[in-house]
């Protein structure tokens, strides 16, 4: 799974950079031909279009996003298909939002047509549909798109190519003294302070969502190397194995895929409040939650829909699957399950959130 940020594919003045597409091109082209499977996330397609249109720095509305986009898609995928041919291998664009990947009969869609693809001996390039997306339906930036998407094909190693050189114990552009840090074996608090936001007027991340994408994928059991895109023969060294930017290795305990997707692709729609005995229940006695032990309920979701667990004090500690909606469980809390049925005249489960359904916040 490879990541490449706007300010690897473009130039200062907002070209694409043949140069770096070459490279990258090339480089995956040889080591296809070592059996290797390979699925780009291509951010680009704005940055072209702002060329295009003469835009200085991205739009800060989405309309003007959009526009940029549309009109960059063509140019980037049209430079993608002629490098990739020259070799023998074809493209093909898929374009994502949140929508896609929260439904879980979606997401399975995509796995299998992405599975498909590489089946074929097709080189699927992914972005987001920045096209018609709008802020309810953004993933937010492409670093978190790529670790979604390494859990949605299960690859073995997520690299992401920026324009530094990996994580630096101070920031680079502006601490000569600045050292790289070669390899993380945890993404603590400490690490994620290291990582600055972007001051690029192109890009939506910067450092802290390329540590937060690592960490991702990282509890899906897969390492991420952040590497410099912009250095000619990096990846190429990075794929053999040799030392490149920084490493983050996985972790032993990794989530199911489908916990991971309950973790990370959805978006908690609404809050359970439980009460002490519950939430002791769930933590040390890995208990599902219970409408007896249930408080309140804040927000509006529909069975099946993700929901945050939280204690009293407000803090969330689990989230999970809801097996009633949000309107059904202002009924039932505080009810025995065995008062269920009597309460709603049904009981469709006996749990409000069954343990395979719900991600403690320790494990993540």
């Amino acid at each position: 799974m490879i990541k490449l940020g706007s300010n690897v594919l473009t130039t200062p003045g907002w070209k694409l950079d043949r140069k770096v597409f070459a490279d990258i091109a090339r480089t995956i082209a040889t080591a296809k031909k070592r059996k290797k499977e390979f699925i780009l996330v291509s951010s680009g397609a704005i940055a072209a279009g702002m060329g295009t249109l003469g835009f200085s720095e991205r739009p800060k509305l989405i309309p003007l996003e959009q526009a940029a986009a549309a009109i960059g898609q063509i140019s980037l995928m049209g430079l993608y298909q002629r490098l990739f041919s020259q070799y023998g291998f074809s493209v093909a664009q898929v374009l994502l939002t949140h929508s896609d990947l929260k439904d879980r009969k979606r997401f399975l869609n995509a796995r299998h047509a992405l599975s498909s693809l590489l089946a074929y001996d097709v080189i699927p390039i992914i972005n987001e549909n920045d096209s018609t997306v709008v802020d309810e339906i953004r993933f937010g930036d492409n670093d978190h798109l790529s670790a979604l998407v390494t859990n949605l094909v299960q690859a073995d190693l997520l690299v992401i190519l920026t324009d530094i050189d990996g994580l630096y114990d101070r920031d680079p552009k502006t601490c000569p003294k600045a050292r790289l840090i070669p390899l993380v074996e945890n993404v603590t608090a400490g690490i994620e302070k290291l990582a600055n936001g972007t001051r690029s007027t192109i890009s939506r991340g910067g450092m802290i969502t390329k540590v937060a994408a690592a960490r991702t994928a990282a509890l899906f059991g897969v390492p991420t190397i952040i590497a410099n895109g912009k250095t000619p023969g990096n990846l190429d060294k990075t794929l053999q194995g040799r030392d490149t930017g920084t490493l983050f290795l996985s972790e032993q305990n990794k989530l199911t895929s489908r916990k991971h997707w309950i973790a990370f692709t959805l978006k908690p729609l609404g809050e359970i409040i439980v009460d002490a005995g519950a939430k002791e229940a769930i933590l040390a006695k890995g208990k599902s939650l219970l409408p007896s032990g249930i408080i309140k309920v804040q927000g509006e979701f529909d069975a099946g829909e993700a929901v945050a667990c939280c204690d009293q004090g407000g803090a969330e500690f689990a989230r999970g699957l809801a097996r009633y909606s949000s309107t059904d469980i202002g009924k039932i809390r505080g009810c025995k399950t065995a008062e269920i049925k009597k309460v709603l005249g049904r009981c469709p489960a006996q749990e409000v959130i069954n343990r395979d359904d719900m991600v403690v916040l320790k494990e993540i």
